[in-house]
């Protein structure tokens, strides 16, 4: 299964997860690990934040994330099968919380508690599954909530900014910038154009990037929102 399939799925429903999580307990990273990563949060998610991780499934990220310094990872995700896996795995390490929680409705957690929220496919599963718009518009509010001002979310998608720019504008006032790193390495990759991830790539109001990246860029889309209340 991909989530850039178009057929719809019940990604929203905690049974979908849970039956995936108990046929395939096994660790899985969507679409990029944190070595990939590791350069632009370092960028922008210090140590000291406190970051939170939507959608974790069974993902060796946030390991990986306290393991090179930061201090306080939370982790949620909809399906109790994998958060009891993820507790009983990290019981000894302090830094790594596991909650069971839905994005859509994080109302455990208080308004502006978080300095950064990291998503790794999680609202792309949202727009692939039922009532699409409808969760995601919930989810990325939610996210704005939890969020400090300034506060940093980070979406890895595969979509363009044709396709995501409108549902991050409509959430919640935000900064945002872009940036582009190739799909995990084929192994004819000898010809493909490297990207440097660290630095942003421009794009019009509409989300155009062709004259940027050409028509059949096989890249995934990291948009760094920085949430800015100053304009509401």
């Amino acid at each position: 299964m991909t989530l850039g399939n178009t057929q719809t799925q019940a990604y929203g429903e905690p049974s979908y997860w849970d039956n995936r999580y108990t046929e395939d307990p096994g660790p899985f990273d969507w679409y990029q690990n944190y070595p990939s990563l590791s350069p632009l949060l370092r960028l922008y998610i210090h140590h000291h934040h406190r970051v939170l991780v939507v959608g974790c499934g069974n993902s060796a990220f946030s390991e990986e994330m306290v393991d090179d310094g930061y201090e306080d990872v939370v982790n949620i995700d909809i399906s109790s099968v994998v958060i009891e896996a993820m507790q009983k795995k990290y019981s000894n390490r302090p830094h790594l919380k596991y909650i069971k929680m839905d994005v859509r409705d994080m109302s455990t957690f208080e308004t502006g508690s978080f300095d950064a929220v990291i998503d790794k496919g999680t609202l792309d599963s949202l727009l692939c599954g039922y009532n699409s718009k409808q969760n995601a518009t919930k989810m990325l509010e939610e996210v704005c909530r939890v969020l400090k001002d300034k506060g940093v979310y980070m979406l890895i998608t595969y979509g363009s900014p044709v396709y995501r720019l409108h549902l991050l504008r409509d959430s919640c006032s935000w900064t945002i910038k872009l940036h582009v790193i190739e799909k995990l390495p084929l192994a004819d990759s000898s010809e493909r154009q490297t990207w440097d991830l660290t630095s942003p790539i421009l794009f019009d109001d509409g989300g155009s990037l062709e004259t940027v990246i050409g028509k059949n860029a096989d890249l995934h889309y990291i948009y760094v929102c920085t949430k800015d209340n100053s304009g509401r």
